[in-house]
Order: C-alpha cells, then structure tokens, then sequence
C-alpha cells in the first residue's frame, strides 16, 4: 500500500496512515522538501521504484534486530533519492528485486553510513553485491574528524540533533510505532547532501582518491562461511581455560545457541558470555554447587540447571585426544630487530597521522606496520605485496617507512621530508 499524506501518524496491525516528516525548511542552506512514503505491498514497491528507476544516486539504510533475535535479517529498508524517500517494509513484501538492480549497478553511486553490516544484511537476505559506494563515516575518518557517528555528523554540517532512543529498538515488531518511523527515515533522508559536503572536503584535502579506494574494497563484503564449533573458541576469557575445561565451553555455547534458536532470541539474552566461562572453568556436578557460582542469574538455577549440568557431563566425557585445542597461530621468524623495526614505522606512521591531523590507526594499522617490519620490505613495489595496504597509504608513507626500515635516516625527518605525503 502506497501512503502519502502526513508522516507515518497512526499505525495499526495492517496499515500504517503516513505523511511527511516536517523537513521542508532548509537546513544550512540544504533544503529537503519531500515526504517519506512507507510501502508495505509488492505492488505499491514496484511502482515507487520504477518510478526512480533513473536515478543515479541513492542514500540506503536497513534496521536489523541483532539485540533482540537470534538470527539477524533486514526489517527495514530506508531510501532517499535527491526526489524522493521512503521505507519498505520487506516482511510482507519479500526481497524488492528492483532495488537489488539498482544496488548492483554501477552507474548508480549508493550512500550508507558505515555500510559494512548493511551490506552484509544485503548479501546474506538477497544475495546483492552492492557497488558503487560512498561510506560517508570512513569519509569522515579520512578528513580527521574525530566524532563520526551519523548524529554526530548530522549535528555538525546541518544542526540537527537526533534523539537516539530507538538505536537499540526491536525492528522485528509489528506494528511499528510512529516515533520508530520518524527515526528510521532520518537515517537516510541527509545523506546524500552529507555526501556532498564530505566529498567536497575530501577533494579540497587531495584524499577523494583515498576515500575512492576504500570504498571499492567494500565491494562484496559479506560474512565467510564459518567452521562449525569453533565459535565458542572467540569468547573472551576462552584462551584462560585448559583444553577440559575448553570441552565444557563448547556443550554450554551449543546448548544456548539451541534455547536462543526456539526462543528467536539473542543468544545473550539467554545466557551472557561471562556465565559460560564461569560455568566451563567451574565444572559444578550438582545443583547445589551450581547455585554458588555467582556469574548465575537465579532464572538460569531456576529454569535450565539440569540442562546445564548434562552441559558439564557432556564435556567431562569427552575422551583427553578429543579435547578442543586452539588453532595454531602461524609462526613467524622473529629476529631481534623486530620491535625495534615496528618501533621505526610507528614513529614514521604517528609524525604523519599528527601532521595530516588523521587518527594514526586510520592512516595505517599497527597489524599493517607489523606486517612491514616481518617481510623487511625493501622497495615501493614490494610494499603492494602486504596484504591489506592500500595505494593511497603507500603515496603518502612508503618512502618514509622504506627509509626508516633501512636506517638512511631518523625516522621523523624521512617522513617529513617525504614527496609522498600530500599537504592538509
């Protein structure tokens, strides 16, 4: 059904009166005049999207509900176009293939705001490959600017100040409250002017092509199929447990991915990671002695002990050839000049970062200066070899890092005199 009128003011199980979001005065001198529509049959998102099938530029966000279910999967779609905005709702409509030919264009630029799990929902709900891509948060990480949150930059090119109440809202649920709505369309509704004003700093700055670069390693980002159980491996606190206590973990992370897979339930509002570790290295065999271990909310004693307890059993039995181990990390020579050589690249990476005003993390990881000092690199075209380097890191430090690697000169006065590094 295809609403107009004012924004989204009275929802009901089955259709939701809408009208425009009151955003038709300028805001910094960005005018942004058009109502947001939400679009909740396939017939009604046909014809909107046909209807903007020649755009060549398009700001997207999607909702997921990661805090409140199991598995994670887009709830909402919201799309602005320099003409129009709207929300989809794709759970009675399906995946709007239409919007996916868009996405996977390469003639039309898509704008997100930190894209990486946007794009991950895209791909794994609908297969799309996005290209074309502007992040307008790595843009404001490659021009310094120190608070990059959507709001934060909102607040800051246009005055806006976004209430954040609904960043942690159960997007699953229907029907969806007009204030959820409100802030949901906000997500997308500046971001192409965002986009303007960030580009036109980038290219002032000579890091468009920095930022350009970025982007197309975007291309594709989708989670990577994973071995099964050896999730329960990542948990924090896992690498403190012997390899019995390891056989523990695994039975408990299984049995609360279970409960949180019937109940469609975030796994850590069944059982937080800290409980699980508790109870792996803590082995108890009986009810009573599972009551003293602290990291246990009583509804855990109350409710699921004997499941735990089977847990513990179950992990006890596992015979000592079988027991969980930790992949072997790859093994490294490492001379005795190795922090040293680190030490150099960071000297060189931070003179740089203070200089371009770049926080030095962005202008080039420490795995990535690491990475340098263990191949002991010696020319510019072998540094395209490391893995993860960018072209554009290699510009504005490779010289430097290569001088200070051989010892031609101080660290500091290699990078500043480096031809590489643009001016600010």
């Amino acid at each position: 059904m295809l609403h107009t009128g004012p924004f989204l003011a009275t929802v009901t199980s089955s259709t939701i009166a809408s009208t425009h979001i009151p955003h038709s005065a300028p805001v910094n001198g960005t005018a942004v005049r058009n109502p947001t529509i939400y679009l909740d049959t396939t017939d009604a998102v046909t014809r909107f999207l046909e209807s903007i099938s020649g755009t060549r530029e398009l700001a997207l966000d999607t909702e997921g509900a990661s805090f409140h279910r199991f598995v994670d999967r887009i709830y909402l779609l919201q799309l602005s176009t320099s003409t129009a905005n709207a929300i989809i709702d794709p759970l009675p409509v399906g995946a709007p293939q239409l919007l996916g030919t868009l996405l996977e264009s390469p003639d039309v630029e898509v704008v997100f705001h930190d894209a990486d799990y946007d794009l991950r929902l895209l791909h794994q709900d609908y297969g799309w490959r996005t290209t074309h891509i502007f992040d307008t948060r790595i843009a404001a990480q490659l021009l310094g600017i120190k608070a990059f949150g959507l709001a934060a930059l909102l607040e800051r090119y246009f005055g806006l100040k976004l209430d954040k109440k609904h960043q942690r809202a159960d997007w699953s649920m229907r029907p969806l409250s007009q204030d959820m709505l409100d802030y949901a369309a906000l997500d997308t509704l500046y971001l192409l002017p965002l986009r303007d004003k960030l580009r036109d700093e980038l290219a002032r700055a000579g890091r468009l092509s920095w930022a350009e670069e970025e982007f197309r390693r975007l291309e594709g980002t989708q989670w990577e199929a994973e071995e099964p159980n050896v999730a329960f491996l990542r948990l924090k606190g896992a690498r403190d447990l012997d390899r019995r206590q390891l056989a523990h973990l695994r039975e408990l992370f299984a049995w609360r991915d279970r409960v949180a897979a019937q109940l469609d339930r975030a796994t850590f509002r069944v059982a937080s990671n800290e409980m699980l570790v508790a109870l792996a290295q803590a082995a108890p065999d009986s009810a009573a002695t599972l009551a003293t271990i602290k990291a246990v909310p009583p509804p855990i004693r109350q409710r699921h002990s004997a499941e735990v307890l089977e847990c513990i059993r179950l992990g006890a039995a596992v015979p000592d050839g079988d027991l969980p181990r930790f992949p072997r990390a790859q093994r490294w020579d490492r001379d005795g000049d190795f922090d040293a050589r680190v030490s150099r690249l960071r000297t060189v990476r931070d003179s740089a970062a203070q200089r371009l005003d770049l926080d030095p993390g962005v202008l080039c990881s420490r795995e990535r200066l690491e990475a340098i000092a263990r191949l002991d690199v010696k020319t510019l075209p072998s540094l395209e070899t490391i893995d993860g380097l960018r072209r554009w890191q290699i510009e504005v430090l490779g010289k430097p890092l290569l001088d200070a690697l051989g010892g031609q000169k101080s660290a500091v006065r290699a990078e500043e005199e480096s031809p590489y590094a643009p001016e600010t």
